[in-house]
Formats: C-alpha cells, sequence, structure tokens
C-alpha cells in the first residue's frame, strides 16, 4: 500500500512566519488589537530602560502573550515562555523574541489595574461595533479557588476548637510524666517533654493567629493568600476562594462587566450594576439577577441610579406555622402609601406610631415601623393570624420596602424575561471554569486575581466576537475603531483598593468625562 512521501528534515526552505499564519488566524486579531492600543493611556507600568545592561521588553509583546495564552489555555509563565520558542504561532505574534518566563510572570503581577483597563477598553469597542444592546444585563457570580487551602483558613471558631484541644492534651501529657516520674521511666519521661513542646510550639502559633484575628476585624483569616476567605459554593459546600461577577448582555452573551470580590453575592449588585452603567455610558439599563443578590437597600441603590431591577424574590419563610395560615400571611395585607397603613384580610386597619426601629443582619442593618391594630383582641380570624402572647398581629415596615415592592412587580410583570437570565449567563462560567479549565486562580491577593480574571474575560469576549461576526468582519471594525481612554482610568490607578472604585464616583460626573 503506497504511503505519503514525509518531508526531508534537511531539505533547506525560502519561507518566512508569515506563510505560516492563516489569514483568518486569531493570533492576528490578537496583534492588530494590541498595536491599537496606546498601553500608557491604559496604565500599564513600563520598566525604566538603563544605560548599561541588557534591554527591556515592551509591554506591547507581553500583553501579546498573555492574550494568547490565556486564549489557548495556557497561563504558566514558565509554559508561555515555551511557547515562545517552540509554537510557531507565537513566533510571529513575537517577531521571533522569547522572553525569559520571569519577565513574562512580572508583568501580569504588576499590572492588574491596568489589565482591568483593556477590558473596559474592549467592551467599549464591542458596544461600537454594535456588539452590545446595553438594554438588558444578567449578572451572575462564580467562585474560583484561591491559592490557599482550607486548612490555612481561620475563624474564631476553629481557633478555639485548636486552643481547647492543645489545653486537653496538655493536661493529659502532665499526669501521664508525673507517673512516669513516680515509676522513673526516663524514656517515657523524655518522649512526654518533647511532646510538651511541641505543644507549646503550635500554642504560640494559634496565640499569633489569635491576635492576628482581633486585629483584623475580620471574621477570618487565611495566611497563605491574605485576601482569601471561605465562601459557602453551594449546599453546606465552604471553599476557600473568590467571587468574580460578571455582567452579560442580552444581544450576543458578551461581558460587559466584571470584577472579582472575596464575600457573597449579598452586598455585591450596587457594584457590578454601577460598573454596567459606567462601562456602557449608558443609565437606563434593566438589571436580571437571583434571588442571592436580593438586598433590598442594594436594589433600592441601583433604582435610584435609573436601573429597572428584576431581582428574583426571596422564598416567603412562615416563622409562625402554628399561629399564621396562607391566607394571613403579610403578603395578604395591603399597603395604603397615602396613610401610611395596613388594611389585613379582615378589612381591620393597622397604624404605626412612626417610630423608627433598627434590625440587624450578618449582611448589615436596616430601620423599619411596626403597625399594629387593637382590632385583633376581637377578631374571629385571630387563631388564623397570630399566636403572639399579647393576641396583636404586628406587621414591619422596611424603609427600603417601596423599592423591594417594585422590585417584586417587575419580577412578576417580566417572569418570561427573567426565565432568559441563565441563558444569558450562565454558560459562560461553564465555558470559562469547565472547558477551558480556569476554575482556581494563579495569583495570590485580590488585586492581582481581578487584573487575571480581567484578562480570562477580555479573551472570552475576542473569542466570542471572533464566532459572531467572522474574522474578516471583525477585523474590518477594529481597523475602523478609534479607542476612546476614560479620565477614570487614572483615577483608579492610583487608589489603591480592592473594591470596584467606580461606586466611589457620582454616576453624572463619569457620564460627563
Amino acid at each position: 500500500m503506497p504511503l505519503i512521501t514525509a518531508k526531508n528534515r534537511t531539505q533547506i526552505e525560502f519561507r518566512s512566519l508569515e506563510d505560516y499564519i492563516e489569514k483568518d488566524n486569531t493570533v492576528r486579531f490578537i496583534d492588530a488589537f494590541v498595536e491599537k492600543l496606546e498601553l500608557e493611556k491604559l496604565f500599564f507600568v513600563s520598566k525604566t530602560v538603563k544605560v548599561e545592561g541588557r534591554p527591556c521588553f515592551s509591554n506591547e509583546l507581553f500583553l501579546k502573550i498573555y492574550f494568547y495564552g490565556y486564549l489557548n489555555g495556557i497561563r504558566s509563565s514558565r509554559k508561555l515562555a515555551k511557547e515562545c520558542m517552540r509554537n510557531i504561532e507565537m513566533q510571529w505574534l513575537c517577531n521571533g523574541l522569547t522572553p525569559n518566563y520571569h519577565s513574562i510572570a512580572d508583568f501580569r503581577k504588576v499590572n492588574p489595574q491596568a489589565l482591568r483597563n483593556t477590558f473596559k477598553l474592549f467592551v467599549s469597542f464591542l458596544k461600537d461595533a454594535d456588539l452590545i444592546s446595553g438594554q438588558v444585563v444578567a449578572i451572575d457570580g462564580t467562585k474560583s479557588r484561591a491559592h490557599n487551602s482550607k486548612k490555612n483558613n481561620y475563624n474564631q471558631k476553629k481557633i478555639d476548637r485548636h486552643f481547647t484541644y492543645i489545653e486537653e492534651k496538655t493536661n493529659q501529657y502532665i499526669k501521664e510524666l508525673d507517673e512516669a516520674d513516680k515509676q522513673e521511666q526516663n524514656e517515657k519521661v523524655k518522649n512526654i517533654e518533647s511532646k510538651l513542646e511541641k505543644l507549646k510550639t503550635q500554642k504560640i502559633k494559634y496565640d499569633t493567629l489569635q491576635e492576628q484575628l482581633n486585629q483584623s476585624n475580620e471574621p477570618q483569616i487565611s495566611t497563605t493568600d491574605a485576601d482569601a476567605r471561605a465562601l459557602l459554593i453551594h449546599g453546606q459546600v465552604v471553599e476557600v476562594s473568590y467571587n468574580t461577577q460578571a455582567a452579560v448582555d442580552d444581544k450576543h452573551k458578551l461581558i460587559v462587566a466584571t470584577h472579582t470580590i472575596n464575600r457573597n453575592d449579598r452586598n455585591a449588585l450596587v457594584n457590578i450594576a454601577t460598573e454596567t452603567q459606567y462601562n456602557l455610558n449608558k443609565k437606563e439599563i434593566t438589571i436580571l439577577a437571583d434571588k442571592g443578590y436580593n438586598n433590598a437597600k442594594e436594589i433600592q441603590t441601583c433604582q435610584q441610579q435609573g436601573m429597572t431591577t428584576i431581582v428574583a424574590q426571596q422564598e416567603i419563610v412562615n416563622s409562625n406555622d402554628k399561629g399564621t395560615t396562607a391566607d394571613y400571611l403579610v403578603t395578604k395585607f395591603s399597603y395604603n402609601k397615602e396613610e401610611d397603613t395596613y388594611t389585613c384580610p379582615q378589612n381591620q386597619t393597622l397604624s404605626t406610631t412612626g417610630m423608627w426601629h433598627t434590625k440587624k443582619r450578618d449582611y448589615g442593618s436596616h430601620q423599619f415601623k411596626k403597625y399594629r391594630t387593637n382590632a385583633c383582641k376581637t377578631c374571629a380570624a385571630l387563631n388564623l393570624c397570630t399566636a403572639k402572647a399579647d393576641g396583636r398581629r404586628e406587621i414591619e415596615r422596611s424603609e427600603f420596602a417601596e423599592a423591594t415592592e417594585l422590585n417584586n412587580k417587575n419580577y412578576k410583570e417580566n417572569y418570561p424575561l427573567y426565565r432568559k437570565r441563565q441563558e444569558i449567563n450562565e454558560h459562560i462560567f461553564g465555558t470559562i471554569k469547565r472547558v477551558w479549565g480556569y476554575y482556581y486562580t494563579n495569583l495570590k491577593g485580590l488585586k492581582k486575581v481581578n487584573g487575571e480574571w480581567s484578562l480570562i474575560m477580555t479573551v472570552y469576549n475576542i473569542k466570542r466576537s471572533v464566532n459572531i461576526l467572522g474574522f474578516d468582519e471583525l477585523m474590518k471594525k477594529l481597523n475602523a475603531w478609534k479607542p476612546k481612554y476614560k479620565k477614570e482610568w487614572l483615577y483608579s490607578q492610583k487608589t489603591n483598593t480592592h473594591k470596584c472604585f467606580i461606586a466611589t464616583l457620582d454616576f453624572e460626573t463619569k457620564m460627563a468625562a
């Protein structure tokens, strides 16, 4: 059977790197996009060129390397350095340059905010390319494993447990030591003494951890990555991780805003929604979010900023099963805004003294007013309505009640739209974590992790936009695009903060800039 003849390895060929790269290869888009940028306006850190010594590589080179690497599932600096030498696409992209792994790693470490700015600039390109509608945005978060094990994460309960163990073991060894000493068992005495020394060392360790926990004013500390936190993943599963937020436009499922936090979603809605407004330069947008984001204060703030919120309602829990039936839950009471009263199912009016009370929760506190009526004492439905000792039903109305009611109204009237939330944003995290394998972070510290996830999200948008428009059409739009750099990027570079910086700025100021 005839076989295909292989090339002669020693045969000399006259070909350039250009001949090896297809005309519609995505690596050409990466090269063209980076060349279009003015990296100093994105605040990439430039190395000072010394008179003596070896010249440094350009930031453009490193940005191209990381775009290519993350696009192809390679994010180790050592592996990227190898690819620069053996991968023909990387050789074309780098024009034959081969930086060492240490230089590649340093670029990612020192430029987290610049990588965030690059993501924002690419979103503006997608907007100019008419790939983003800016009408409806779905918000969600996903947990990524931190560079910190659960073993090296401590809270007060865990430290107390170790202190108790050390104390119990110390008392046990002291008793054994006295007994062995009486019986003159020298070997056993030495063995017990060595165990006691180990316990003393452990006691010093946990004393230090206790002091760190007290000084941090946090409920937990991590010793390997100080910013990492033990977060609830699903059910009762807890991992030391970060929580990456993403806002996804409904038109082509492209990511329009992202940042990483080290807490759960409960207080995360305002920051990611405000960042969305900022990136799209648009105030009136519709926000879709699951019930994990249902925080009345956050919802009210979003509405005050011009957003339409459609956040899933929390399940109504009847905390008084023996005294309240389904027909007399708080949702069956109607509120009269003008008179500031409630009307119960028995057509009785519940009024308030106007006094505000404070209720504290793990995720914050809020004020509320109480509503009561004396008619409860003679009401025929009293046993169906309440089992309180004083025989009166009490309704609490939060200071955020109007915002909650408006959100619930939006949710009921737009339920088919809310159902599309999963279609819009869930597959993004599935692709990034399951297909690409980016379910953990390579870096330590919230600031650096933010930079890496911004890089991941930018690469996702690049790959998806190529699939949507096709290579030639996307390149045509890129060539016609004029980047617009914003003043707030300078502000964000100077503020050494882990929080979403735009939340501290006035929206009208951002819009004007």
